[in-house]
């Protein structure tokens, strides 16, 4: 298991180095910090003079160098529009949006397991039909439209619930600013994280009803139901279990992905988090803050998807023994 472990973190860090790359590629080469720094009122002399005494007149490899040393410190630029670190406005606007990755992982579990398992078992009703037919429709959909129709349906014609902001957010620890501790609050999340867990609920629907109907048919669960265990035990513990197997890997890569659409959804939304400050970075060609996002996403995905390797590892030994071949 250990060296199961160390290779996973080198791969980690093999990804992590790619990630440098391409974070000090745009950083050096969309547009030119000196001018942004003094603006366009200043003689050739001494914008070359401002260059060597930053080094960026310093050989490529040594630049690299430098902007690997001063990210592992957390130091990744600094935003000309908020004039403050790129880190600090970076992990100032994370907690919005890991709160909306968070609620809507919630649904998703909520929702897809259920759903798929009453679909697999009884694959011919006519309630399982309508689920998998939403679900085609709900895959088809693109995540901005559903966040429009939300809006409108319950914003604008019922007003039961709020269409844009973060609301009256309360402090959960220092630095973090939660949409979980009141009510008032919590409705400003509902329909963002409806909206953006509609991207991912219908293929994780289908995913489980798939990978529960093939374990059904496998002849240890028709060896267990020979045993006279009781359905729900059959289900649960013999065929639900080996069903999360692929699940696991699957929602460990789509968590990534979730993060990175949250861009649409906050968009909609004027949802103050990360994927908003993007758009806003693209807008004013804040490198330092297209950097910054573009690495904190990236450890991230990073280190959900190592960590859900491991855990498949755990859960699956034979991952491990085919690892060694």
């Amino acid at each position: 298991m250990f060296a199961f472990i160390v290779r996973r973190v080198a791969q980690a860090l093999i990804v992590m180095f790619v990630i440098s790359i391409i974070g000090f590629g745009i950083k050096y080469s969309f547009g030119d910090p000196i001018r942004e720094m003094v603006g366009i009122n200043v003689s050739a002399a001494e914008r070359e003079a401002y260059r060597d005494q930053l080094g960026l007149n310093d050989p490529v490899v040594v630049q690299w160098v430098r902007f690997v040393k001063q990210a592992v410190h957390g130091d990744l630029g600094r935003s000309f529009f908020y004039r403050k670190p790129a880190t600090e406005v970076i992990l100032k606007k994370a907690p919005a949006t890991l709160e909306l990755v968070i609620a809507s992982a919630l649904i998703i579990v909520i929702l897809s397991v259920p759903i798929g398992i009453y679909a697999a078992v009884n694959p011919r009703s006519w309630l399982s039909r309508l689920f998998m037919g939403a679900s085609i429709v709900g895959v088809s959909i693109p995540v901005f439209l559903t966040a429009l129709l939300l809006i409108y349906v319950f914003a604008v014609e019922l007003h039961w619930l709020p269409s844009y902001g973060r609301g009256p957010t309360a402090e959960l620890f220092p630095g973090w600013e939660s949409n979980f501790l009141s009510w008032k609050a919590f409705r400003h999340i509902i329909l963002p994280s409806v909206a953006l867990s509609s991207i991912m609920l219908p293929l994780f629907i289908r995913l489980i009803r798939a990978e529960m109907v093939e374990v059904l048919q496998t002849e240890y669960v028709k060896f267990a139901h020979a045993k006279g265990l009781s359905p729900t035990r059959v289900l649960m513990v013999h065929a639900f279990k080996n069903t999360l197997l692929p699940v696991i890997t699957v929602g460990g890569v789509q968590l990534g992905i979730m993060i990175a659409y949250t861009i649409l959804t906050e968009t909609v939304f004027q949802w103050q988090g990360m994927g908003f400050m993007f758009i806003e970075a693209v807008e004013r060609s804040d490198t330092a803050l297209l950097v910054a996002y573009l690495v904190f996403v990236g450890v991230l995905f990073v280190i959900v998807n190592t960590v859900v390797d491991v855990i498949y590892g755990l859960v699956n030994p034979m991952v491990r023994v085919s690892g060694r071949k």
